[in-house]
């Protein structure tokens, strides 16, 4: 035969065998992504203080293993298996009893508030702002509740993105302990919360240290779909929230921080819609988001995008971030319920943007910050707050400015919750 026919023959063989492969590859591709939006479409997902559609469609680019977004996705992962080994949290693990005898209460102390050198017992306390008195620590009800918040969250995310059922099961541990089982669960108030020695066994105040509540609710939400989650165990929990709404809407404390015109205030919105979502009072939800406009936009923020209220602080650029994380995160809620705060602005030109583009050029150290800020400030905090901006705001690129801060910030959760640099 032809030395010239035989391998014209054997490249043709070649070449089918090459189409062969790579046909079968392309319908394995197509029949994992079939499976993979087929699973995505199928998702039980609620959440409020986050955007749906940007959890959905991040979910589905982890799946689909975008470059960017696995550096997250490798952050998130090892904080949930570190996670898996943390708790159970209760506020009953505490040494000391709160002023009911009870160590069902939550109970803390007031972090800026000190023995008076002035008097032998030290009694009262007295104010120093900003200033942490090292005997928080002995009080721990406020760590486990930070502790829960984060491993709860870490869990359900990486259960919702990988539906490995080990991730659910502990995170349904940990919201029992916490919220259903009669020898742990936590009583649902914060009458004992930032105690003030000498002064007050507990204040209103103190609520601001349950804002927590509005991420494990959509931690909740993210497990939805768990073999291990059911109708019995929402169904306490959301009783339990239903028992803390009528006390947070009842008592002296909750009336005092509803009123608030500083960030508690703001985060009292914040905890109050988060929580009444969760257990369907939509209408109450709604209301507080539509007085946002006045009693939080057009009061907190001046025309130049100024908070005053924050301004006063010892830290005061942390605390005009603080309030408007606050603020950002009850406008994402407002999307939910058909209420815009991200646009909302009032006759003399007050609104959420305002505020965050007064802080912008202190951001990004084009201006320096002329006001007292006695501590650093966490660039993730800033970068998380740029991510939510370039969502909802288009007259500056937003994500351009986020591109100014860490490497470090950058490969963190915060990606898979919002829209991170996607082609980065």
């Amino acid at each position: 035969m032809n030395q010239n026919l035989i391998i014209t023959k054997l490249g043709i063989e070649n070449l089918f065998v090459i189409l062969f492969l790579s046909l079968i590859i392309i319908l394995f591709q197509m029949s994992v992504k079939g499976q993979v939006k087929s699973e995505i479409g199928n998702t039980k997902l609620k959440v409020y203080s986050i955007d749906q559609k940007i959890l959905l469609a991040n979910k589905e680019k982890i799946l689909f293993g975008d470059k960017y977004l696995s550096r997250s996705y490798k952050s998130l992962y090892s904080a949930a298996e570190k996670a898996l080994k943390q708790g159970p949290f209760s506020v009953t693990q505490k040494q000391a009893d709160p002023p009911s005898g009870d160590k069902h209460d939550y109970m803390s102390l007031a972090p800026y508030w000190w023995p008076d050198k002035t008097k032998s017992d030290g009694l009262p306390y007295v104010r120093r702002d900003g200033v942490v008195n090292p005997e928080v620590k002995n009080y721990p009800d406020k760590e486990a509740i930070v502790a829960l918040t984060k491993s709860v969250y870490a869990l359900s995310l990486t259960y919702f993105i990988t539906s490995e059922e080990r991730f659910a099961k502990h995170a349904v541990t940990l919201l029992q302990v916490w919220f259903v089982d009669g020898s742990t669960r936590m009583n649902p108030n914060f009458k004992y919360a930032q105690a003030i020695p000498g002064k007050t066994g507990g204040r209103g105040t103190g609520l601001i240290e349950a804002r927590h509540f509005s991420e494990i609710i959509d931690a909740i939400g993210m497990i939805k779909n768990s073999a291990l989650w059911n109708q019995e165990i929402e169904g306490k929990i959301k009783e339990w929230f239903s028992q803390y709404l009528t006390w947070l809407i009842e008592s002296k404390e909750g009336q005092h921080e509803a009123a608030a015109k500083n960030n508690h205030g703001s985060w009292f919105d914040v905890q109050a819609t988060a929580i009444a979502l969760f257990v369907g009072n939509i209408d109450f939800a709604k209301n507080i988001v539509e007085t946002a406009k006045t009693k939080r936009i057009e009061y907190q923020i001046d025309p130049e995008g100024k908070q005053a209220e924050e301004l006063v602080r010892t830290k005061s650029l942390g605390y005009s971030t603080f309030n408007l994380e606050a603020l950002f995160t009850l406008a994402t809620m407002g999307d939910y319920l058909g209420v815009d705060l991200w646009n909302y602005e009032s006759i003399d030109g007050r609104s959420l943007k305002k505020a965050l583009d007064f802080l912008l050029p202190y951001y990004v150290k084009e201006k320096v910050w002329t006001y007292e800020q006695i501590a650093e400030l966490d660039d993730q905090r800033i970068y998380t707050l740029l991510l939510k901006a370039s969502q909802h705001f288009s007259s500056k690129n937003y994500l351009e400015y986020a591109k100014k801060f860490s490497d470090e910030s950058r490969s963190k959760v915060t990606n898979i919750i919002y829209n991170g640099f996607a082609n980065d």
